[in-house]
């Protein structure tokens, strides 16, 4: 008795027609998975980071442990305006760049749940942070399977 094997193509990566096809590039579930989590990615550190300036959603200063006001000796209040610059940028960089953005989205949330673990508090926002940096790296992935546009 001897085996064939024969070789299937994944169902799971985009067919490479739709890559020409732009109707038809947003009807695969990679494609819509990465839109989906690279538009959320963009949108979410950009406005977050834009209320770090305005705390209209928070007052953002009570999740930022005391240890790094002691580091830089700084106010909280001005710390914040260093996170909220950073986050805008790291939301641009999605936008722009996601294979790069999204390692850099999911790198700054590990670095604000170590910091809400330095509180001693807020471990659910934590732990919701955690999520979305599983998320962040999903969409890493994603984006390599999603080549970029060419340039015109």
């Amino acid at each position: 008795m001897t085996t064939t094997a024969t070789r299937l193509s994944p169902p799971d990566r985009p067919d490479s027609r739709a890559r020409r096809d732009p109707a038809r590039a947003l009807s695969h579930p990679v494609d819509q998975a990465f839109w989906l989590l690279r538009l959320a990615f963009t949108a979410a550190p950009i406005l977050f980071g834009l209320d770090k300036f305005a705390h209209v959603l928070v007052n953002w200063d009570k999740y930022l442990a005391p240890e790094f006001t002691d580091l830089f000796h700084t106010q909280a209040h001005t710390l914040m305006y260093a996170v909220g610059a950073i986050e805008i940028v790291a939301g641009l960089a999605v936008a722009i760049r996601p294979r790069f953005g999204a390692y850099l989205v999911a790198a700054w949330l590990a670095g604000i749940i170590v910091n809400l673990l330095m509180l001693g508090d807020f471990y659910d926002v934590a732990l919701r942070d955690f999520g979305l940096l599983l998320a962040a790296l999903a969409l890493a992935r994603l984006a390599v399977a999603v080549p970029a546009r060419p340039r015109t």
